[in-house]
């Protein structure tokens, strides 16, 4: 097994795993989902506090369950970690036509991405695809970029803020909610709720109001 790739040597690891370990052998994709999302958390916490020797522990951690949910899938002859690695590889030479092909660089490469996204899952509605169980803010973000990168028109604010004054406005405003006795990311719910409602009404009727 050392004289594999260290890549194959993990695959193969767990491979081994799940035939002689108990645990790992009971584990499937939704039990799996709790760490799935813990080592992503640690991810993140690596990346903002950490250092390399950090990072590189928690991106293998990640890459185990990336092995793992793979090697399930593998059992059942759905797909292996193969199929996965060639499914982003195709996907990103496709979505960089102006890398790898003839195109030229789109002067919006984030509204580039999106709408050629958007064309390949055929979807109509800059709401399909985001996932309803990301934070009520990191959704709004996701709607809000669509929206100006898909050309969907709602009247929402977009004078320039620095770094600072975005950390101090949005920790301020959790701190007068709290002192008001309101939560806030239940009223940031309300509000992505508000939004959805805004993006669809424009995409039902596109003519700028």
């Amino acid at each position: 097994m050392t004289d594999l790739p260290p890549l194959q040597q993990l695959v193969a690891v767990m491979h081994r795993l799940r035939q002689e370990c108990p645990w790992d052998a009971e584990q499937t994709h939704l039990s799996l989902v709790t760490y799935l999302v813990e080592e992503t958390c640690e991810v993140i916490e690596a990346l903002e506090d950490g250092d390399d020797a950090d990072l590189v522990e928690e991106l293998g951690d990640l890459l185990l369950q990336v092995v793992f949910h793979a090697e399930i899938a593998a059992e059942r002859g759905a797909f292996d970690i193969d199929a996965v690695a060639t499914g982003i590889t195709d996907k990103l030479v496709r979505r960089h036509p102006y890398v790898f092909a003839a195109g030229e660089v789109p002067a919006d490469l984030t509204g580039s991405w999106e709408q050629r996204k958007a064309a390949e899952k055929g979807r109509t509605s800059v709401l399909e695809g985001i996932p309803t169980r990301l934070s009520s803010l990191v959704r709004a973000t996701k709607i809000i970029n669509r929206a100006r990168t898909r050309g969907v028109d709602l009247a929402l604010p977009d004078e320039p803020i620095t770094h600072d004054e975005l950390q101090t406005s949005l920790r301020d405003l959790v701190a007068r909610a709290q002192a008001s006795g309101l939560d806030p990311d239940q009223v940031m719910r309300a509000a992505v709720r508000d939004l959805e409602q805004q993006v669809r009404a424009s995409e039902a009727d596109p003519t700028p109001g």
